[in-house]
């Protein structure tokens, strides 16, 4: 599963209305790629569809979509908003994350 925080959600609503998202039907994809400084890196969209291979969740009122792969690499991870004067965006701690780049964008396990 995967959670979100008080503040990721006030984002994610925020920025998904100013898209022309609906917050209450519509997802947050979440992801991994290949690349980034550390070797994977995290991939974040609004989506109105969900695939066949999809697992869905719901956390603190946001309904998350996670292709099957990645969600081998986020099980047990918190999406987070900073809004700090390192930079703003959303930030992801993932307990299986064995090494992170300086900017927080891309792991390896």
């Amino acid at each position: 599963m995967i959670k979100v925080s008080e503040t990721a959600k006030k984002k994610v609503i925020e920025l998904m209305t100013d898209d022309g998202y609906n917050p209450t039907e519509d997802f947050v994809r979440v992801g991994v790629k290949s690349g980034g400084c550390s070797g994977l890196s995290y991939d974040l969209k609004f989506d109105k569809e969900n695939q066949e291979e999809d697992k869905i969740f719901e956390d603190n009122g946001v309904k998350i979509i996670v292709d099957k792969k990645s969600f081998l690499y986020l099980i047990g991870t918190t999406l987070e908003y900073s809004g700090g004067l390192n930079g703003t965006g959303f930030v992801f701690n993932n307990p299986n994350a064995n090494r992170t780049c300086g900017c927080g964008e891309s792991f390896s396990l």
